[in-house]
């Protein structure tokens, strides 16, 4: 039996293609009643809402993390690294004073200066436990751990010269001293900075308004809105309970998300502004000061030794150079601009602002007593001038000693006050990634529902 064939132009059959054409204009017809064009609406807003809780908690979460961050990563590695750096020139101001101090260096002077370097050794092996996404600051933490035995072996060359009267142990420190300033406290600064840099992005990622969230939310409001009038201008029905509890959900969340946002930002600039900005210039002026001090007792270890381009004592003129940052002149408050006078117009109670005044009449009457020593020493009488910069009362020594303890002081209380304000800040955003997605689950569930009301009345 034969079959007639189809002839050229003649479609086959193609039973697979009729199929799926047929398919295609039931979708087509269905879309275009009423109960079609319900349910595109209803699919349109459950994802929308969704969209709207999934974007909210992701944007939450990261600002929460960053925060987080702030509060417990960031800050802390930054005070660790300004703690390295004070650690490192503090041990390198108290070898020049346990060597001024003659053969016999004073046993509490040989603790201070293993102290600072035990402490700075642990802080560098710390910083390089946390320290995993900055290559500048790994740079920074193997060269300090690869100096830091060279700067330690050439003080110990130092003492033992010294405590055999020979005047190579000056030269043995002053090479030190020279190692400590021209390559582990650059590197402990370069340090601190990119702690600090990484701080203020941390700061910056959890301040950031999460504008894809708002965006988000207000356009499933605006759906939810236009739904709810397309219904009561078909079918004069005020309320679709369903609807209304879906915007209500976003309403929430997006309430919700910009207060809270609103006051988490708000505490973490607190943080910042009567915080950590505080820490930062109270950690510079520690840091001007023990470098001072460095300099005024190298400048008797040296004896004139070394010299600027101009002929003066290149360590007396380093000091003068650090306390015109630290105060400016050599008499009255300090002068505007300098990091003294920065701190105190921080300080935004007395707590605060009481040390740095304190810091601040004790930096002057350094500078009374350093002149004073000068003195001494310009006129040849080096004995006298000696006691006036190491001696235990009325020395210079002293008076440094009042100023570092009145700023350790300032910037523990600081601390506290960064550390209130950031956990406050953190404290406002939570629950929200949580409350978010529920409540978009919700929202989602009751667009559905209130849909599916509607549709029931087509059947």
């Amino acid at each position: 039996m034969s079959y007639p064939q189809p002839t050229a132009g003649t479609p086959g059959p193609g039973p697979g293609r009729t199929a799926w054409r047929e398919g295609l204009d039931r979708l087509r017809a269905a879309a275009i009643t009423e109960p079609g064009r319900l349910r595109g609406i209803g699919a349109v807003l459950a994802g929308l809402l969704i969209v709207f809780g999934a974007v909210t908690a992701w944007q939450v979460d990261d600002r929460a993390a960053a925060s987080d961050a702030v509060v417990g990563n960031s800050q802390p590695l930054s005070a660790d690294a300004a703690d390295i750096y004070r650690s490192l020139a503090d041990a390198d101001t108290t070898a020049a004073s346990g060597f001024l101090a003659g053969g016999q260096e004073p046993r509490a002077v040989r603790q201070r200066y293993e102290k600072d370097i035990a402490v700075a050794s642990e802080l560098l092996v710390k910083a390089a436990a946390n320290t995993k996404g900055s290559a500048s600051a790994r740079e920074q933490i193997a060269k300090l751990n690869e100096q830091l035995p060279q700067y330690t072996g050439l003080v110990e060359s130092a003492r033992a010269n010294n405590r055999q009267g020979l005047p190579l142990g000056g030269a043995y420190l002053r090479y030190a001293s020279d190692r400590m300033r021209e390559e582990l406290l650059p590197a402990a600064r370069r340090l601190y900075e990119a702690e600090t840099g990484r701080l203020g992005s941390d700061y910056d990622d959890a301040e950031r308004w999460p504008w894809a969230a708002l965006g988000t939310g207000v356009l499933a409001l605006a759906a939810l809105g236009w739904a709810q009038r397309r219904e009561y201008l078909r079918t004069n029905r005020v309320f679709n309970h369903g609807l209304l509890g879906a915007s209500a959900a976003t309403t929430v969340v997006l309430l919700w998300l910009v207060v809270g946002h609103g006051v988490a930002r708000a505490e973490l600039e607190d943080s910042y502004a009567h915080g950590a900005k505080s820490l930062q210039v109270l950690n510079e002026a520690r840091i001007a000061s023990l470098q001072a001090r460095g300099d005024e007792n190298l400048t008797l270890v040296a004896r004139g030794a070394v010299l600027t381009p101009g002929g003066d004592d290149a360590y007396e003129a380093s000091y003068r150079a650090g306390m015109r940052r630290l105060v400016g002149g050599d008499r009255g408050g300090p002068e505007r601009g300098t990091l003294l006078e920065r701190a105190r117009s921080l300080a935004d109670d007395s707590a605060g602002g009481d040390p740095v005044d304190t810091a601040i009449e004790d930096v002057r009457r350094w500078q009374q007593r350093h002149g004073e020593a000068r003195t001494a020493d310009d006129g040849g009488n080096y004995e006298r001038a000696l006691p006036k910069v190491i001696g235990e009362r009325g020395s210079t020594g002293e008076s440094f000693d009042r100023v570092d303890d009145a700023l350790r002081r300032a910037l523990t209380h600081e601390q506290g006050e960064f550390r209130r304000a950031a956990d406050d800040g953190r404290g406002a955003l939570a629950g929200l990634t949580a409350g978010a997605a529920v409540l978009a689950v919700l929202g989602a569930a009751g667009a559905v529902l209130g849909i599916g009301r509607r549709l029931s009345e087509y059947r």
